[in-house]
């Protein structure tokens, strides 16, 4: 049976595994989903429409699938925040349930979600991915895999950040942020993100083709989102790693973010 203090409020109609954690004065609303092995801090809150997968823990003061910050959001609509296996969300940190009937936000599994960060509504986070404390992701944000977001900084609502990318504190982003690379200031790139690459064991000869790949697309002459098209029907597109990184830019609506001066 879950550890449950006796001074939370849990709903009688939540689904919790029976070694789930509930501390002091927090809080379990409706129909929620707690997974196996999770544990929720004093003063948590997990609102209806959350689903927590196995292992998950909300810190203290956090809020789970609260209401989306929308004016046209009507709060009868049955939508999802879904945190995925084994990530941790800290101190006062709050993740939005999505504003589209059947539709969910997502936080992928083994994240790391630091104090007063903000996931906003429909945002979908990958897995592995650091948030840093306070930093702010807008509506229907998409992070990739294995990127990690400085603390303080901002993502602005329908953005694209790829995967791999090391997102500088402070910084501010209204485009969309090429996988694998080094963000930082405002709309600003500085380069690919070889620390990150080499810990994850790219080789050298898939490095070097990233970063041809990476001048090509921005330091070319033309739109980047055609640049990165012609690059894809030759040798680039026969790679998987380069080929993830051309095929970025055949999505997104913000535009991209591009190398900064002395980049």
């Amino acid at each position: 049976m879950a550890d449950i203090h006796p001074t939370a409020i849990v709903s009688s109609e939540a689904k919790i595994a029976p070694d789930v954690v509930i501390g002091a004065y927090a809080i379990v609303e409706g129909s929620v989903e707690i997974g196996a092995g999770s544990r929720l801090e004093s003063h948590s809150i997990v609102k209806e429409g959350a689903r927590l997968g196995e292992g998950v823990t909300i810190g203290n003061f956090a809020v789970i699938s609260g209401l989306p910050q929308d004016l046209s959001f009507d709060a009868s609509t049955p939508t999802i925040a879904r945190i995925g296996k084994g990530t941790t969300v800290r101190e006062g940190v709050t993740v939005n349930r999505a504003t589209k009937e059947g539709k969910e936000t997502v936080v992928g599994e083994d994240c790391f979600l630091m104090a007063e960060a903000h996931v906003g509504h429909d945002c979908q986070v990958g897995s592995n991915v650091v948030i840093g404390n306070s930093s702010l992701l807008g509506g229907h944000v998409f992070v990739g895999d294995r990127t990690f977001i400085g603390g303080g900084a901002a993502v602005h609502q329908f953005c694209r950040v790829g995967e791999g990318v090391m997102f500088g504190g402070q910084s501010t982003t209204t485009m969309d942020v090429a996988p694998f690379t080094m963000f930082a200031e405002r709309n600003a790139l500085f380069g690919l993100n070889l620390v990150g690459l080499r810990r994850r064991g790219f080789s050298r000869d898939t490095i070097a083709m990233l970063q041809r790949c990476y001048r090509s697309v921005f330091m070319g002459t033309g739109n980047v989102r055609r640049l990165a098209e012609e690059l894809l029907a030759g040798e680039y597109g026969e790679r998987e790693e380069t080929r993830r990184f051309l095929e970025f830019f055949a999505g997104g609506s913000r535009g991209f973010a591009k190398p900064g001066r002395g980049a």
